[in-house]
C-alpha cells in the first residue's frame, strides 16, 4: 500500500540564486550543461517527481559526489528503488538516514512503505506506531496512517528477534553476598561463616536469547496469538549454566481501533546448573489503548501454579497485577513508569510474600544510528512468616534493579547490530543470607529491524 497523500514532491527543495537557470555551452554540435549541486537535485527531484527514474538515477549518482547533500541522495536514492521495486535496497538507504536522523518523519513512512513490500509487516508497524508520536502530523496522513496500520492488523503477523553475546558478570549463580550470617539455635544466636560454594561466584558466559510470535486473525476483531522466548546462560561446565523457556497460546480482541484485551495460557520452564528447577502454568489477562498521540496505557494480571523441583516448599500459586503508561517526549524518546503488586502463595509460610514496587524508564532512536534505553525498579518484599532458623521476625526485601542500554543501528552484520546491556541488582534483607548484588554486562549483536 502506498501513501497516495505523500505522493508529491521531495521534501528537500532548496531555493537559492543557485537554483537559476544551468549554463549551456555549445561547440562543433555538442552542448554541454554545467550545473551547481543545488541544480543537480533540483532537476533529480522534478525527474523523480515525473516517476523518470531511469533518468534521475545518474543525476542522484552524481549528486553524491558534491560534499552536504548526504541526506538528500540518500532519500532520493531511496525513493528511486522503491518506486521500482528493489525494496531492500530503499529499506537499506532509509535506515540509514534514520539512524543519523531518527526525526524524519516523512523518510521513516517511506521505510514502512517499503517494509510492508518486503513483507515486513511487524517492523512496518513499529515504525508507523513511532511516526504517530509526531504531534505535527497532518490530519488526513494520521488517517492514512491508522487504516495501514488496522490492515497490518488483520493480516497474519509474525515477530522474530534473535540476539547474541557474552556476559561478563559479578555473581552467576545469583548468591548471597554476605561473609557469615547469624543462626539462632535453642533461643542462642551463633555466628556462621559461608564456605566458598555459598558465596558468589563471577564468571563470563555465552548468551542467547530468542522471541517469536504470531498473530493469526479469525475476524475482523478477534486474532489467534502465539509466543515463545527463550534465553540462555552457559558458563564454563554446566555447575551455573541457565536457561528460561517461555510459551504462551490465546487470543486478542480488538474493542476499538486503538485499544485490545488479551488472554493467554501460559507455561514456562527453568533449568539451573544442569538440573530442572521449576515449572510454572497459568493464564495472563491484559490490554492496552492509545491514549492521544502520544501516550498508550497498558496493564496485565498474571496467575501461575508453581512446582520447584529443588524444594517443594516453593510448590505453590503466584500472582501478579502491573500497570504501564508510556508517553512520547519527543518523536523518537518515550518514557514510561509502572506500579506492580505481586504475590506469592507458597507450601511455606516463610517462602510467601507479598511484593510491591514500581519501575520507570527512558528509551529511543538518537542521532549518529544510536539507540540508548534506561529503567529503574524499586519494590518491597514482606514476607508472611519467619524463618526461624535466622530470624524472629519475617523476612523484608528491598529490591532495586538498574538497567541500561546502548546501542547503534548504523553498524550492521547480517542485519545484526551491536548492543551493550548493563543490569544491577541489589536487594537488602532483614536476613543477611538472601542479600545480593550483582552486576552483569551483555555484549551482544541485537536485531533492530
Amino acid at each position: 500500500m502506498r501513501f497516495a497523500a505523500l505522493a508529491g514532491a521531495a521534501i528537500f527543495a532548496i531555493a537559492s540564486p543557485a537554483s537559476a537557470a544551468p549554463e549551456g555551452n555549445c561547440l562543433d554540435g555538442t552542448c554541454r550543461i554545467k550545473l551547481t549541486p543545488p541544480q543537480l537535485l533540483a532537476a533529480a527531484e522534478r525527474l523523480v517527481t515525473e516517476k523518470h527514474y531511469a533518468e534521475a538515477l545518474p543525476l542522484v549518482e552524481a549528486l553524491r559526489l558534491a560534499p552536504g547533500f548526504k541526506l538528500q541522495t540518500a532519500f532520493l536514492g531511496g525513493l528511486i528503488a522503491s518506486r521500482t521495486g528493489n525494496y531492500a535496497s530503499a529499506a537499506h538507504q532509509f535506515m540509514g538516514i534514520l539512524a543519523d536522523d531518527p526525526k524524519q518523519t516523512r523518510v521513516r513512512l517511506e521505510l514502512a512503505q517499503a517494509l510492508m513490500a518486503l513483507k515486513k509487516t511487524a517492523s512496518a508497524d513499529r515504525q508507523l506506531r513511532i511516526v504517530q508520536q509526531d504531534s505535527e502530523l497532518p490530519q488526513q496522513i494520521a488517517r492514512t496512517i491508522r487504516t495501514v496500520r488496522d490492515t497490518i492488523r488483520s493480516g497474519r503477523t509474525w515477530r522474530l528477534d534473535i540476539n547474541l553475546g557474552i556476559a561478563p558478570d559479578t555473581n552467576i549463580n545469583n548468591a548471597t553476598s554476605a561473609q557469615s550470617i547469624t543462626v539462632l539455635l535453642a533461643g542462642d544466636a551463633y555466628q556462621a561463616d559461608l564456605n566458598d560454594e555459598a558465596k558468589a561466584h563471577s564468571g563470563v558466559g555465552e548468551t542467547a536469547q530468542l522471541s517469536t510470535g504470531l498473530r493469526l486473525p479469525i475476524s475482523h476483531e478477534l486474532s489467534a496469538l502465539a509466543e515463545i522466548d527463550a534465553n540462555g546462560s552457559n558458563y564454563s561446565g554446566s555447575q551455573f549454566d541457565d536457561y528460561n523457556v517461555q510459551a504462551a497460546a490465546g487470543a486478542e480482541y480488538r474493542l476499538t481501533p486503538t485499544s485490545s484485551v488479551s488472554l493467554e495460557g501460559v507455561y514456562a520452564h527453568r533449568w539451573f546448573g544442569g538440573r530442572a528447577t521449576t515449572a510454572q502454568i497459568g493464564a495472563r489477562a491484559g490490554g492496552q489503548m492509545v491514549l492521544g498521540k502520544r501516550d498508550r496505557f497498558g496493564y496485565q494480571v498474571d496467575v501461575r501454579h508453581v512446582r520447584a523441583y529443588f524444594d517443594h516448599g516453593y510448590d505453590g500459586w503466584q500472582g501478579g497485577i502491573y500497570g504501564t503508561i508510556e508517553h512520547a517526549i519527543t518523536k523518537t524518546i518515550v518514557v514510561s513508569a509502572g506500579p506492580f503488586v505481586r504475590r506469592e502463595g507458597l507450601r511455606e509460610d516463610a517462602f510467601s510474600s507479598v511484593e510491591i514496587g514500581g519501575n520507570v524508564g527512558v528509551g529511543g532512536e538518537l542521532p549518529y544510528g544510536f539507540n540508548v534505553g534506561g529503567s529503574l525498579g524499586l519494590s518491597k518484599a514482606i514476607f508472611d512468616a519467619p524463618l526461624l532458623i535466622f530470624d524472629l521476625e519475617p523476612r523484608r526485601d528491598t529490591r532495586l534493579v538498574v538497567r541500561t542500554t546502548v546501542g547503534n543501528r548504523k553498524l550492521r552484520v547480517l542485519g545484526f547490530s551491536p548492543q551493550l546491556n548493563w543490569t544491577f541488582n541489589h536487594i537488602s534483607s532483614s536476613i543477611a543470607l538472601y542479600a545480593i548484588k550483582r552486576s552483569r554486562f551483555e555484549l551482544t549483536l541485537a536485531r533492530y529491524f
